[in-house]
């Protein structure tokens, strides 16, 4: 999958990217369809804001999460995007399944009617 990392007002190391890129994988092998996920990570007035887009099964599921400190705000934007995933996925395995069709519920009264009472 392939991670592309913004920042503004943030420097990130050569091993953030990786440590980052690796907390990704997890979420590769739970859901291979996807591609690619971009991540905006923002520092503003001393709050770090973590957002993270990706597209699967042509719907678009972001995932945000503010903290003052960067990597736990990764962690809870990663287990936010995670739950939207899961939820998609599930949304996606319910449309397979048959829908039960709503009928009319028989009135006792219609039934006794039809019933041939000598």
């Amino acid at each position: 999958m392939k991670v592309n990392i913004q920042t503004h007002h943030v420097s990130i190391t050569e091993d953030s990217r990786v440590e980052i890129e690796s907390k990704f994988a997890k979420l590769t092998n739970h859901f291979p369809q996807l591609i690619s996920c971009d991540i905006i990570i923002t520092k503003q007035h001393g709050q770090h804001e973590v957002e993270i887009f990706t597209n699967y099964e042509g719907v678009r599921v972001t995932a945000k999460s503010v903290s003052e400190i960067m990597y736990p705000s990764i962690t809870a934007a990663i287990k936010k995007l995670e739950a939207g995933l899961k939820n998609r996925k599930g949304q996606l395995k319910s449309d397979l399944h048959e829908k039960p069709t709503s009928t009319k519920p028989e009135i006792a009264s219609d039934i006794i009617q039809e019933m041939k009472l000598v």
